[in-house]
């Protein structure tokens, strides 16, 4: 794809956009089309992790859409570009899925340690130290200026043992949207804390494939794997059928 008209506007815009309010920032784009289709690239991650997602909504030829988005994410500076979407992406080798899981809160009172919600005052250490256990995890999204000025008004925790950090957390309206453990061996104890201000309620969560740590973490605590969300494709590079052809 060549930058000439409306993906030209765009791109020139969005680099624009990299830095705002003494954070680094790029505009997520809802709603990308073409003569090919549509999709919705996800680019929040490329200052961060230099990784993009596209995610395709609709597409007469999803291989000529592919092959625009992937160049437009290039530009945008991604090294490493993701898709689901599409049933065409099965050509393209797995990069991992999206898994559902869903318990019970029934935290065991001997594992439940002290809780301190987040405050404004305290909302950009959780997001250095969320940002900095999370980066190596798939999918995880990293938190930003912008995100660290709402979480004094999300159910945000800080979990400590003895005066010290254990974890963090964010559960609210029955999802679990964020746990990290801050120590070796924290993750339960965290988890079996942030239970507490909800024991007996019914909790969803997502997880990636790959996080196997995490999952068997979940699991412990009894919950089940209920669906597979989404599906991701590596798709910077061609598809497995062309390299066996």
């Amino acid at each position: 794809m060549d930058k000439s008209g409306n993906e030209w506007k765009i791109f020139v815009q969005i680099k624009q956009s990299l830095v705002r309010e003494g954070d680094k920032v790029m505009q997520d784009i809802p709603v990308f089309t073409s003569a090919y289709g549509a999709t919705s690239l996800i680019l929040r991650e490329i200052p961060y992790k230099k990784i993009a997602y596209i995610r395709i909504q609709d597409s007469l030829d999803p291989e000529k859409l592919l092959e625009e988005c992937v160049s437009f994410c290039r530009m945008c500076g991604a090294e490493h570009i993701y898709a689901t979407g599409h049933e065409s992406l099965r050509a393209y080798p797995v990069q991992c899925s999206i898994l559902q899981m869903q318990g019970n809160a029934d935290p065991e009172e001997r594992l439940v340690c002290a809780l301190f919600p987040v405050t404004e005052r305290t909302a950009a250490k959780f997001r250095e130290a969320y940002n900095l256990r999370m980066n190596p995890v798939d999918h995880a999204a990293t938190l930003t200026w912008a995100d660290e000025k709402k979480l004094a008004r999300r159910q945000a925790y800080f979990i400590h043992q003895g005066g010290e950090p254990l974890g963090l957390g964010i559960l609210e309206d029955g999802t679990l949207h964020a746990l990290a453990s801050l120590t070796p061996g924290g993750g339960l104890r965290t988890l079996h804390t942030l239970f507490s201000l909800c024991p007996g309620e019914h909790i969803r969560l997502e997880v990636a494939s790959t996080n196997t740590r995490a999952i068997r973490l979940y699991e412990k605590a009894g919950f089940l794997k209920t669906r597979e969300v989404s599906r991701w494709y590596t798709v910077e590079k061609q598809p497995l059928s062309r390299k066996n052809t």
